[in-house]
């Protein structure tokens, strides 16, 4: 798995994206450049893909939706998410045996 560029931060890690909107299925695709990949089949229109992203990295986490906020990028495809917490050891590790899944 590349490195992900994750920053702890009080509240919590912050998780750049990189977001795939309009997709044929909601994923987890790996690490590109620092950011996790994920695609979701919503489009990106008034904040559907936002959070339909929120909806998937909480279920796949394993975090309530609420303990993930969209910090910036609403309408850019590089966004970072606040992961309220939850530690960058123990979020890596959880990412890393979804990415690891999905290989």
């Amino acid at each position: 798995m590349d490195s992900l560029d994750l920053t702890q931060q009080r509240e919590g890690v912050v998780l750049p994206v990189k977001a795939r909107p309009g997709a044929r299925r909601n994923a987890i695709d790996g690490v590109h450049a620092g950011a996790l990949k994920v695609s979701v089949t919503q489009a990106a229109e008034k904040g559907k893909a936002n959070a339909a992203i929120i909806a998937l990295l909480a279920k796949e986490i394993g975090v309530s939706k609420s303990a993930i906020q969209l910090s910036s990028g609403a309408t850019n495809s590089q966004k970072n998410f606040l992961v309220k917490g939850i530690s960058v050891k123990k979020l890596l590790e959880r990412l890393s045996e979804i990415i690891d899944a999905g290989e």
